[in-house]
């Protein structure tokens, strides 16, 4: 084979090889890439983190309406404690939502959750909440979990969120691997 047609060969290789290592990279870096593209842009109802209140209030009301829901494996009831609030732009509220392990061990879980219409996401800001972190509960304990929020007033500057009176948040409860059920669910799999 001559010099310049192996040359050739090796450049196709190597790049081929960035290319797929590239790619695996890429496929690796997905995840967190969209997480924070959500999170920036509020896409797909992701509410923003907010580390204080709003500093500003405008004359706009806005209702709040508040969802709950279980995955199928998740033996806990789960509601809000309330089903809406009516509150001021820019004005900081918190709503409860109340869980009930109703299984006969420690359970711990884990809430994902949105708001709608999605547009409002961006606009939606939680200073605190139970989804934060896990929830371990006890056989039969039930607990009132906070979160704490604001419709921020930038959504006054939004034409497009004119027309959005009611917000509604929605929060969906799943057991997570660290759960005492989930682990010996993974060792009957694995026996």
């Amino acid at each position: 084979m001559p010099d310049s047609l192996r040359v050739k060969n090796r450049r196709i290789l190597l790049a081929l090889t960035v290319i797929v290592a590239g790619m695996i990279g890429m496929s690796y870096a997905a995840v967190p890439l969209y997480d924070l593209f959500c999170r920036v842009t509020g896409f797909g109802g992701t509410t923003q983190v907010a580390s204080a209140p709003s500093a500003k209030t405008a004359d706009r009301i806005i209702k709040i309406r508040f969802d709950a829901s279980l995955s199928n494996s998740m033996p806990w009831k789960f509601q809000p404690v309330q089903r809406e609030m009516s509150l001021r732009v820019g004005k900081t509220g918190i709503a409860f939502y109340r869980a009930e392990n109703q299984s006969e061990q420690t359970l711990v879980g884990t809430a994902t959750f949105n708001v709608t219409p999605l547009k409002a996401g961006i606009y939606f800001s939680k200073i605190d909440c139970f989804c934060f972190k896990e929830q371990q509960l006890k056989s039969g304990e039930k607990v009132d979990m906070p979160v704490t929020f604001f419709v921020d007033p930038e959504i006054m500057m939004d034409r497009n969120l004119d027309d959005v009176d009611t917000i509604t948040l929605s929060y969906t409860f799943f057991e997570t691997a660290g759960s005492l059920s989930a682990v010996e669910n993974t060792v009957k799999t694995v026996n």
